[in-house]
């Protein structure tokens, strides 16, 4: 491109500008109108959308965590343990796993489940550890360390 003048020079900004705003409409080209069109209000609604996935990921980590919670709370119902008591029965015997390990063995391995409340119970028996943080009874079926391996032998597994 080329300018006679000075004045011409100055009022061309160049190649800058244009993948400036390319990447602007880029992210604003699912949206409709002028959201999409229009560059001044584009940079609003991108930033806008940037802000809210920012803080979507972090609702989206707390919300897992409260399902993965919910889980392990209603598969130690059915074992008649609390959850804090399976937590810390786990820990004291050195099984050391997170929730979502936890919610995914309730879900979908519930005999896995089965043994790892027994183990935490037997041990937490062993220590002499009581339960004061919840004063309601769980209301599942009780358990011992010593039935869920006789099970497992006469199935053959």
């Amino acid at each position: 491109m080329v300018f006679l003048t000075l004045s011409n020079l100055i009022r061309c900004r160049g190649p800058d500008e244009f993948w400036r705003k390319r990447k602007i409409f880029r992210l604003a080209a699912h949206f409709l109108g002028r959201r999409r069109n229009t560059y001044s209000v584009a940079v609003r609604n991108v930033h806008r959308a940037l802000v809210y996935s920012t803080k979507a990921r972090a609702l989206k980590k707390e919300d897992m965590k409260n399902l993965w919670d919910t889980r392990i709370t209603a598969a130690c119902e059915q074992q008649n343990i609390t959850a804090f008591s399976l937590r810390e029965g786990l820990e004291r015997a050195d099984i050391l796993l997170d929730r979502k390990s936890l919610s995914d063995l309730a879900s979908w391995e519930p005999k896995t489940f089965e043994s790892l409340a027994a183990v935490a119970k037997q041990k937490l028996f062993f220590d002499g550890f009581v339960d004061t943080t919840d004063k309601k009874e769980p209301t599942g079926n009780d358990i011992n360390l010593n039935s869920v391996w006789l099970e497992g032998l006469k199935d053959g597994k």
